[in-house]
């Protein structure tokens, strides 16, 4: 079997850190996570990643820095990287790719086209996009191609936004989503729906996995209890 592909998302905005990894998770790709250029390097030299997502403007290093020195380590010479920015000015792109970066993305983007950016990129470069596309917590089996839900080897109906809003709280389980998270990742901004919704969708999907799996914090989210 074809190993997954590890993807490094580097971005000191939190809420796109989440909701970029919801959406690579959910196809089947192996995320980590750095807030800025220094930690980016650390968790760089211990995941060895296939793919560097780097934003440009950061505290500690900027995204040119860190693409200079992820060049330099041997754990990261041949890995392809990507600047996802703002900052779309034509020199600016220019000095990414003098930089050593693969490609330039413009925010904002929508998260699946981005994935699509990224699949685009592997395919050029030969590396394997993924593997199993499942997330397995505890008694807990989504499988993401097939759409299916497995508790204790029992399947469980759900529909696409119950089984999106299960799926993106067991990518990280014991963590704390915000309702924005929630909203961004599983209804997308371009849909406008009331807080009601989730609360609706979370008492729903308590119905039908136990009350247990699926823990609130009260005003801020929820979280996958596991």
């Amino acid at each position: 079997m074809a190993e997954t592909a590890k993807i490094l998302l580097v971005d000191d905005e939190e809420d796109i850190l989440e909701i970029v990894s919801y959406n690579l998770q959910q196809e089947g790709f192996s995320i980590e996570t750095a807030t800025n250029g220094k930690k980016a390097l650390e968790v760089a030299k211990r995941f060895k990643p296939d793919v560097v997502i780097l934003d440009v403007m950061m505290p500690e290093m900027d995204g040119m820095e860190t693409c200079d020195a992820l060049r330099k380590m041997p754990e990261t010479k041949n890995c392809l990287i990507a600047f996802l920015t703002a900052r779309n000015e034509d020199y600016a792109q220019v000095a990414g790719l003098d930089a050593g970066a693969d490609d330039y993305i413009a925010k904002p983007i929508k998260p699946k086209v981005l994935v699509s950016r990224i699949k685009a990129l592997l395919r050029r470069s030969g590396v394997k996009e993924n593997t199993s596309k499942q997330i397995v917590v505890g008694d807990l089996v989504i499988d993401l191609e097939q759409y299916q839900v497995l508790i204790k080897g029992r399947r469980i109906e759900l529909p696409r936004k119950e089984f999106e809003l299960l799926t993106l709280l067991a990518s990280k389980p014991g963590k704390v989503f915000t309702r924005e998270i929630i909203l961004d990742s599983v209804w997308g901004t371009d849909v406008v729906v009331g807080g009601r919704t989730i609360d609706v969708h979370i008492r729903k999907l308590r119905e039908k996995i136990g009350d247990d799996k699926i823990g609130t914090l009260k005003g801020v989210g929820y979280k996958f209890e596991g």
